[in-house]
């Protein structure tokens, strides 16, 4: 009997504790699940949200966008910060001629800028048109005497608040100017500056294509030509993008010569490219030239291994106005996610696609 008893008590006991054990598995599996539950809908909120030029997700989704201007002498390059700009615009500043960069900073810290260069009247309308802050060294007087009455918040170098800006020894004048977002940020926020972004931003599509999709574009018959397209700016500012259908990302090169980014070493790769075309006229002799980048005109964009085309506008009468990329009905294109370069290319330069 007594063996019957302690038969049943060990039983007892077992039962007993493979039902805690059982309890204790469930509920950790439980918090567990609570866990990844909270962890996926806290994920937008621990990385942010899309970036409203790259409409790539980041923690600085909301700051407001800031446009560096860069050089293109061929002794600036490699520029330092290219890589981490959202949006980058080239520009020609003498027609048929030299050509500048507005670099624009939304996601990224880039932690040096440069070789900056001066402002010119057109960047003005250009990146009011993102509500971006204007980091420029010095400028034309069209665009000084704009800049100096307030017309939109900016930061020079030649006054340099807050020791926003660097010059880097070895690197001959005008060409050793430098910055960070982190310097560009403390200055901007002690002149009181607005930091948070209002500008709408651009439309992107949810989801990249597929390389399926992707080949079956390049196969098609109307799309004859997928492989590099060709910027006939003058050289040595002349541009190529050389489209890697692995990547679905266009490779930057100038001059014949990969564009590298000094801070990585590593090539400029871009998702998109704007083709904008306006007419440019010299003012002032050989020094400035006047752009017509206000009303509208004929553009393409290339994505995806493909060309749409399209039609640009911009309101005349408000420099604050978004530039704005449209198909023929009127509607916004969506851009796919990355980095865009938006050129702007004269009526008369040759474009090629092959």
């Amino acid at each position: 009997m007594k063996n019957i008893r302690k038969k049943h008590i060990s039983c007892f006991i077992i039962c007993v504790l493979a039902v805690g054990l059982i309890f204790i598995l469930c509920y950790r599996n439980n918090i567990e699940i609570d866990n990844q539950q909270k962890m996926e809908e806290n994920k937008d909120e621990l990385l942010g949200e899309a970036s409203p030029l790259s409409g790539m997700i980041c923690k600085n989704y909301n700051r407001r966008p800031i446009a560096v201007v860069l050089a293109e002498d061929p002794i600036t390059r490699p520029l330092s910060g290219l890589s981490d700009a959202d949006l980058v615009f080239e520009i020609p500043v003498i027609t048929g001629s030299i050509t500048r960069m507005i670099a624009v900073y939304v996601c990224n810290d880039s932690p040096e800028i440069g070789s900056l260069r001066s402002a010119r009247h057109d960047f003005i309308s250009l990146t009011m048109g993102l509500d971006a802050i204007l980091a420029h060294w010095g400028g034309s007087h069209f665009a000084l005497d704009q800049l100096d009455a307030g017309v939109m918040d900016n930061l020079d170098a030649m006054a340099n608040p807050y020791n926003a800006f660097y010059r880097k020894q070895g690197i001959p004048q005008p060409h050793d100017g430098f910055t960070s977002i982190e310097s560009l940020l403390n200055s901007a926020e002690k002149l009181g500056y607005r930091l948070e972004n209002n500008f709408e931003g651009y439309p992107h599509q949810e989801s990249p294509k597929s390389k399926a999709q992707i080949s079956n574009q390049i196969q098609n018959p109307n799309n004859k030509n997928n492989k590099t397209l060709r910027i006939g700016y003058s050289y040595p500012y002349n541009v190529e993008y050389r489209y890697n259908f692995e990547t679905n990302s266009y490779l930057r090169w100038r001059a014949g010569k990969a564009e590298i980014d000094k801070n990585n070493n590593k090539q400029i790769e871009v998702k998109v490219v704007v083709i904008m075309r306006a007419f440019s006229r010299q003012i002032e002799g050989p020094y400035y030239n006047d752009l017509d980048i206000d009303g509208s005109g004929d553009c393409q964009i290339y994505q995806n291994g493909e060309v749409i085309d399209c039609i640009w506008e911009k309101s005349k009468n408000n420099l604050n106005s978004k530039l704005f990329f449209l198909d023929e009905n009127g509607r916004e294109i969506f851009f796919t996610p990355g980095q865009i370069w938006i050129e702007i290319v004269e009526l008369d330069k040759k474009v090629s696609w092959q």
